[in-house]
């Protein structure tokens, strides 16, 4: 049977239940997991300096409390999509949400640093079951282009709006009671979906679903955790020896997985799409949008608490407004690409997202306005490429494959928000511990912890006689690494951008399925509009 033919049996098959709902209405319903997912994760960003504080974790630990979670998420949501595709997506979508809530109660109970470590696996498992369905769904609820494209945009705001709630309630969290209260801000959100979704959502499946590849899901696993790992170790002053052997076994397994995926007749991911320059640059800009996002807000958040002085939700506030004109500026940008062309709106945000981090390194201090501004900035550029790069990754596929094109692109973004935290933390982190010097007096004991962590340091502070010192020196180091970390991420990024503006190009072909054996070819394109 055609793999068009198998989509519109697809479609058939949801089509009774689709009728009794609202379309906005099961859209309105969908931005429960997409909240899920980033309140979660900027919530848990401004409660990093508190966790320090209490459960005294090493430097790596740290990021590790940050990084797991997507880290994990990246490897399963390819997986899991085929498990929605299997089980049904709204059934995926309400276990998810259950999970992520019992998850995320445990997470709240955590009394040392493994026991959080923990936890946030077990939250990455569930949150794994909420993304890949909601836009398989979306393709499904809205048929008409115009519709589908503007649900899109909804969807990709979605997570701005998110990570803008998530200071908010964090913060109000934190400033109430304590950092495990700041886990728990997704329960409710997630219990509310599992009462609404059976009574708003179509149940959707498909009726020749692929095989699913747990050898695949591994491989993916075991490719991005010793990379991860190794960017970790090489970035905090770790063992060189052990940074760059789990870097080359990383590697070595994401070799084996790309050669399996050639191999197999149903790929987990399928290289071929990875043709399309459009499809590439899309997805390219999904994970360095995330990168330099998640990225600022490993050491945003920081600074404000301890550099500046701010209780929490204090510096949640500030936060607001970055995110609040990156929702703006996603809106905005979708109308602006019918007229200015999709590829010149992408450009102009990464040159902004970019020119974000180029402010806060010339401008950097212990002064909270030139964070607010450089995020700002940030905030406008994030909003301008990313909104966009969801349309670009899916619009240029065919439809037959617009599940798998999904996939790949969400998995973009959590690789993004894990090389965000390990890259642009780590640096910062690395570039700390070089540029900290600590005052004489100090004990060893005490100038470890300090070195470990910018939290670590204000701690220690607090039972030493010359702790105004060690405040002082750690104070102005963490602004020395924030002010290098922004010169080198803004430059690789007008690079990166140069990269995009030519993947993004006029296409001379564009991505067929060929109906008869399934293989995805390309064609000379029609004439540009």
């Amino acid at each position: 049977m055609s793999t068009v033919a198998t989509h519109a049996q697809e479609v058939r098959h949801v089509r009774p239940e689709q009728r009794r709902v609202h379309p906005w209405l099961a859209l309105a319903t969908l931005m429960f997991p997409v909240l899920t997912v980033s309140v979660t994760t900027t919530a848990l960003s401004f409660a990093l300096p508190d966790i320090a504080a209490d459960l005294r974790p090493s430097a790596a630990q740290l990021l590790w409390i940050v990084d797991i979670y997507p880290l994990i998420l990246a490897g399963l949501l390819i997986p899991m999509g085929t498990v929605g595709d299997r089980a049904g997506r709204r059934l995926l979508l309400i276990i998810g949400s259950v999970g992520f809530a019992a998850a995320s109660v445990a997470g709240g109970l955590s009394t040392s640093a493994e026991m959080l470590i923990a936890s946030r696996v077990a939250i990455a498992v569930f949150g794994s079951m909420l993304l890949p369905a909601t836009l398989s769904l979306i393709r499904v609820i809205f048929e008409d282009d115009d519709a589908r494209r503007t649900a899109i945009a909804i969807w990709t705001a979605g997570f701005s709006a998110g990570a803008a709630l998530g200071p908010i309630v964090g913060g109000a969290m934190l400033h109430a009671f304590s950092w495990h209260a700041a886990i728990l801000v997704a329960v409710p959100v997630c219990l509310a979906f599992g009462a609404i979704a059976p009574f708003t959502l179509p149940e959707s499946k498909d009726p020749r679903p692929g095989k699913l590849d747990v050898t695949s899901a591994v491989l993916a696993i075991l490719t991005m955790t010793p990379i991860v790992y190794g960017i970790k170790t090489l970035a905090t002053g770790g063992a060189l020896l052990a940074g760059a052997v789990a870097l080359v076994l990383g590697l070595a397994f994401g070799v084996i997985f790309v050669l399996r995926q050639n191999r197999l007749a149903a790929p987990m991911v399928e290289l071929a799409l990875f043709q399309s320059g459009r499809f590439t640059g899309g997805v390219l800009v999904n994970v360095m949008g995330n990168l330099v996002q998640f990225g600022f807000l490993f050491f945003i958040t920081q600074h404000l608490q301890l550099v500046v002085g701010m209780d929490a939700f204090t510096a949640g506030l500030l936060i607001i407004p970055g995110m609040v004109l990156a929702i703006v500026s996603g809106l905005l940008g979708a109308r602006w690409a019918g007229v200015v062309g999709p590829r010149a709106v992408v450009v102009v945000g990464l040159v902004l997202a970019s020119a974000g981090y180029l402010v806060i390194a010339a401008t950097v201090g212990n002064a909270a306005w030139p964070m607010v501004v450089a995020y700002c900035v940030l905030g406008v550029g994030i909003g301008f490429a990313t909104t966009l790069s969801t349309e670009l990754v899916v619009g240029s596929v065919p439809p037959e494959k617009s599940g798998a094109a999904s996939a790949i692109s969400e998995t973009g973004y959590e690789v993004g928000a894990v090389l965000g935290t390990a890259v642009v933390g780590g640096l910062v982190t690395g570039l700390y511990q070089a540029f900290l010097n600590i005052p004489t007096g100090v004990d060893n004991s005490s100038a470890g912890t300090a070195r470990e962590t910018l939290g670590g340091a204000y701690a220690v502070a607090e039972d030493l006689p010359n702790g105004s010192e060690l405040v002082t020196a750690a104070a102005g180091a963490y602004n020395q690494a924030i002010s290098m970390t922004g010169l080198i991420v803004g430059v690789t990024g007008l690079a990166f951008t140069v990269l995009v503006f030519w993947l993004l190009r006029t296409p001379r072909k564009v991505m067929e399925l060929d109906t008869r054996t399934g293989q995805l070819t390309m064609v000379p394109a029609p004439e540009a509009d």
